[in-house]
């Protein structure tokens, strides 16, 4: 085991992974529980949730500040583009998934499973061939702190797939809290985090020619905290949080590597001109570090 201040490594190819002489940096620090960041390449901008406060906030790449962006958010969590380049929002507020068009409207995408209302959905992805796949976890309505406390109408807690033709899948129904999620960049693996789990433990799952998820099995348990979201490098390495940090798994689940940081991760993303940089949301702060390796192309 070996320690350069920030980073710890369990395994050799962790080192290729990682820059000498880099380090964290602290982005901002006055968040309530900061989540789901997005990079938007074309503004180059970061968008991320802080889902108490109920507002998104923007870190603008160009001069290091950070502001409100918006506000309220709908206890907005989640956020990826698509493949158009507009955001894609998980709500918990509004119980739904939601896509920003370029004018800055707003389309609901996915609000209701057969008449009955989501629970709330949590975090959102989407392939190459368009389909939106989000987790729908009941956190958003367990408490008022992160949305409005309300029974659930489906009655479950599932990973969903939608569609280009607007129809709704649940494709995983049997995990206790599906949260983070992603897809390898072949698009014939799919993993999830179920942070209901004790501990918290991430799935991986074959994805058949018609998307649909096959012999999930348990690719690694969280052994620090619990795994949250999660993102994948060009490599097919997974990036995840967890308690102490960030966690670097690779493709079969080997732990390489962890950054060490002060705050329990929440959740990461990649971006910045090159997509070598990690941003970090980590409970009231937003970290950041450039790496040697890439984003994944999915």
């Amino acid at each position: 085991m070996t320690y350069t201040h920030w980073f710890e490594i369990l395994d050799p190819r962790f080192q290729q992974l990682i820059l000498p002489n880099v380090h964290v940096d602290q982005l901002y620090a006055g968040g309530r529980w900061l989540e789901g960041p997005v990079y938007v390449p074309a503004a180059r901008h970061l968008l991320f949730s802080d889902i108490p406060n109920n507002r998104v906030l923007r870190y603008n790449e160009c001069d290091d500040t950070v502001s409100e962006f918006a506000r309220p958010s709908n206890f907005a969590n989640g956020h990826t583009l698509d493949r158009h380049g507009r955001v894609v929002a998980c709500e918990h507020q509004t119980r739904s998934v939601v896509r920003f068009e370029h004018d800055g409207s707003r389309t609901v995408l996915a609000d209701r499973l057969e008449g009955k209302r989501l629970n709330s959905p949590k975090d959102v992805v989407v392939d190459n061939g368009g389909s939106i796949w989000f987790t729908d976890p009941t956190y958003g309505i367990s408490t008022e702190y992160e949305g409005a406390r309300s029974e659930s109408e489906i009655g479950s807690r599932n990973v969903f797939r939608l569609d280009a033709d607007s129809s709704l899948h649940a494709v995983i129904t049997d995990l206790e809290q599906p949260n983070g999620l992603a897809i390898s960049a072949d698009q014939t693996r799919l993993f999830v985090v179920d942070s209901g789990a004790s501990p918290a433990r991430l799935m991986a799952y074959e994805l058949s020619a018609d998307k649909i998820p096959t012999a999930g099995r348990i690719l690694r348990v969280c052994d620090s905290g619990m795994y949250d979201g999660f993102r994948l490098d060009s490599r097919g390495n997974i990036w995840t949080s967890a308690g102490d940090g960030v966690h670097c798994l690779s493709a079969d689940g080997d732990l390489l590597g962890k950054i060490l940081l002060p705050e329990t991760v929440s959740n990461v993303c990649f971006g910045g001109h090159a997509r070598n940089r990690l941003f970090i949301t980590a409970t009231r702060s937003l970290f950041a570090v450039y790496l040697n390796i890439l984003a994944s192309a999915a």
